[in-house]
């Protein structure tokens, strides 16, 4: 594909990082959104850009995947909370190259997790629609994906690694989707017995990201645990969009720690806050670190910062920025993705290219 050829973008789903990813395409050189998938009645037949609050940019929402796979897109890309089987299977299947950005890194989880309706895995699914098509399937983020990267760049000048921890340090209060902090149970009582089974069932993919870093470092594990720890809110908290009573979990700090012969060797952390007002409560530093033991050790901060002349009073300004890092990964990736032979990718096989950002339009 010739670098001046645009990219042909078909876009699934407008909640906070598909919002911000129709802002980002219109100004992405790479890039041309052809078409839009929304899942909500009353969204179907708008133009994306009045759904994503912009003037009219000429592409009007639709409703089935047969009107996706009708407009011949050279990738779809998808920005659901929770991945849709049952269409990634249909596009693949019909030629079409899809990213994701919702709850995919190696699939390991989706196959021990959430079982498919045929029995099958759902890699060997989605695997054998990519052969049918032709097509190449794509699953990125900030974390888990260009955190774990990240993670695994860093190593490059370390000898004799003994341990490799990459922590999200962050508060969460800017990202505003209720349905998924209700579902990892931000805002019931911390001591209610289910949470633990939530935050794992919701956070699980993050066991894909140890898989992928123990992938690039050849490193066989003997399995990956989870632990937690919970903070509960001391006093009544309303963040405007989601309120926390007194008592309720409001901050966390998870472990997913791949093991072998006994020892954590590759660890994800998960330091969140959904306010400072927690017992107990944990030094959030907003940004993401990367920790290796070894000759030398390493020590890194990724921070992430608006760009000049934001108004940071604005809580808007951040949670775009949230919805930023999470969608970027995966458009820059697109003509990377496009290039590379039919099958499931993970960032272990994409080219360093496949992770560069774009210049600014002069």
């Amino acid at each position: 594909m010739s670098s001046r050829q645009r990219i042909r973008v078909f876009q699934v789903a407008t909640g906070n990082v598909g919002t911000e990813m129709i802002k980002r395409i219109g100004n992405h050189p790479d890039l041309e959104l052809i078409g839009l998938h929304c899942y909500t009645a009353e969204k179907i037949g708008r133009d994306a850009g009045e759904i994503a609050g912009l003037a009219p940019i000429g592409v009007t929402a639709t409703g089935s995947i047969e009107e996706i796979i009708a407009a011949e897109p050279d990738v779809v890309t998808f920005h659901g909370v929770f991945p849709d089987e049952a269409l990634y299977e249909r596009v693949l299947e019909a030629g079409i190259n899809i990213v994701t950005t919702a709850d995919w890194i190696t699939g390991h989880h989706r196959d021990r997790n959430h079982p498919h309706p045929s029995g099958k895995k759902v890699t060997e699914v989605l695997e054998a629609a990519c052969r049918r098509g032709g097509a190449t399937f794509y699953g990125t983020g900030m974390n888990p994906g260009l955190c774990q990267i990240l993670g695994v760049v860093h190593s490059c000048d370390v000898a004799d690694i003994e341990n490799i921890t990459v922590t999200e340090s962050v508060d969460v209060s800017c990202h505003h989707s209720v349905d998924t902090w209700k579902e990892v149970g931000y805002g019931r009582p911390a001591d209610d017995p289910t949470i633990p089974a939530s935050l794992e069932k919701y956070t699980r993919v993050f066991a894909d990201s140890i898989y992928l870093m123990a992938d690039c470092f050849d490193l066989e594990l003997d399995d990956v645990t989870f632990t937690y720890e919970l903070g509960a809110c001391t006093e009544d908290v309303d963040l405007g969009w989601y309120f926390l009573p007194q008592g309720s979990l409001g901050a966390n700090y998870i472990k997913y720690q791949g093991i072998v012969d006994g020892t954590p060797r590759i660890e994800t952390h998960l330091e969140w806050q959904m306010t400072p007002r927690t017992d107990p409560k944990w030094d959030v530093k907003g940004c993401y670190i990367t920790q290796i033991t070894g000759d030398p050790s390493i020590y890194s901060k990724h921070m992430v910062f608006p760009k000049a002349g934001v108004d940071l009073s604005n809580p808007e300004s951040f949670a775009s920025i949230g919805m930023t890092v999470t969608g970027l990964p995966a458009l820059n990736s697109l003509r990377s993705v496009v290039a590379a032979p039919p099958g499931i990718l993970t960032s272990a096989d994409l080219p360093l290219r496949g992770f560069a950002g774009r210049f600014a339009r002069s």
